[in-house]
């Protein structure tokens, strides 16, 4: 009697129990998991938990835990699972280290247990990149299939006019439709209520807009003096390198040309300047490249348009804005990220219906310039 309900315990264990390896779940599957099951998740990394409700998705401080979703662009705590990493995949895996694996699809084989009293996942038995070459912060995967099919193979000057055809024709905005769609595209994933201020890094309030010294505006961060496109439809609308910046903040940028060094600009953290350049803060130094990158191959000189060329110096005029090489290292130092990716997504989405292919495709940078 007592060895048959032993084997009627046993029975009902593993009838009750995942199987360990049994199937790969997605994170919505995985955070339906009770506590204490083995679980095999399949996700995006999607940034670095750091409390309960918080993630960092930028700049990140710590390699001890990383937050996965199925959406690559997730920006909602509660779509993510916390992956507490132990000391053997820290190195490998933490974005402090590795920030290059933002993006990354990963299979992570572990226990399904609360981290930061979150769902999440310990004692880590494996983690593995879902293929080799990773997202590069974000590829064809996170664009409509097919989008970027006519350039695939090329460089150089030809790869740079066949990514001008591709992204050519687009919806153009008119200069007071561009609040609205800054409300969407740079809204504040930690408060639905504001938007992200570019150089200050600021969170405010989405209708405190207008030109008072505590209000935000419109910035264009190819400055519109390079080129004297003012704000007509077409550059001077192109939301892809518009964004919502403090009204004094921008007033002290001017048109400064974009490389490191000078003074301190108190008003915005992490900020230098001279009389020359403008050096904006660590976190948006890539975003600030890969939108001039965005305009240098969007204006190509069509008929009735100007043609906009990144120039490798400081201290330009006419239609060139620099610095290139500076440019590029701050594309290499701060590698595509969630809020990046998701603001692609909505200018393509709901707005304009075209998208950067630098943010899309990180490595066309290098195989053009």
């Amino acid at each position: 009697m007592r060895k048959w309900m032993v084997l009627m315990a046993v029975v009902l264990i593993l009838m009750t129990s995942p199987v360990q390896g049994a199937s790969i779940l997605s994170v919505e599957e995985a955070m339906n998991q009770p506590n204490g099951a083995d679980i095999t998740v399949e996700g995006y990394i999607v940034g670095v938990p750091t409390a309960i409700d918080y993630v960092q998705q930028s700049h990140f401080t710590s390699n001890y835990a990383l937050a996965l979703a199925d959406d690559p662009n997730e920006t909602q705590v509660n779509e993510m699972i916390f992956v507490k990493l132990e000391a053997d995949y820290r190195r490998e895996f933490g974005l402090a280290d590795n920030p290059e694996n933002m993006g990354q699809c990963m299979q992570v084989d572990g226990t399904r247990d609360p981290y930061f009293s979150h769902e999440g996942m310990e004692s880590i038995r494996s983690i593995s990149a879902v293929n080799d070459e990773g997202n590069e912060g974000g590829d064809d995967e996170t664009s409509p299939a097919g989008y970027y099919d006519s350039a695939d193979g090329l460089s150089g000057d030809v790869l740079k006019q066949e990514l001008h055809n591709i992204i050519d024709d687009h919806t153009e905005l008119s200069y007071s439709s561009v609040w609205e769609a800054l409300r969407e595209t740079d809204e504040d994933p930690n408060n639905s209520n504001n938007v992200l201020l570019l150089y200050s890094g600021k969170s405010l309030s989405k209708f405190d807009n207008g030109g008072n010294g505590d209000d935000w505006n419109r910035e264009h961060v190819w400055a519109k003096s390079h080129g004297d496109f003012g704000t007509s439809r077409g550059p001077g609308t192109d939301i892809h390198h518009l964004r919502p910046t403090d009204v004094t903040v921008n007033s002290a940028r001017g048109n400064l040309d974009f490389d490191n060094g000078g003074s301190t600009f108190p008003e915005a953290p992490g900020t230098y300047y001279d009389l020359d350049s403008w050096e904006p803060r660590d976190e948006v130094k890539g975003d600030v490249a890969r939108m001039i990158f965005y305009m240098d191959v969007r204006y190509e000189g069509d008929v009735g348009e100007l043609d906009l060329e990144v120039a490798d110096y400081a201290g330009t005029s006419g239609p060139y804005l620099g610095k290139l090489t500076t440019l590029k290292q701050w594309h290499e130092n701060d590698p595509v990220d969630a809020f990046e990716r998701h603001r692609n997504d909505v200018i393509y989405s709901d707005y304009q219906g075209n998208r950067n292919p630098f943010v899309d495709h990180p490595e066309f940078v290098e195989q053009i310039w």
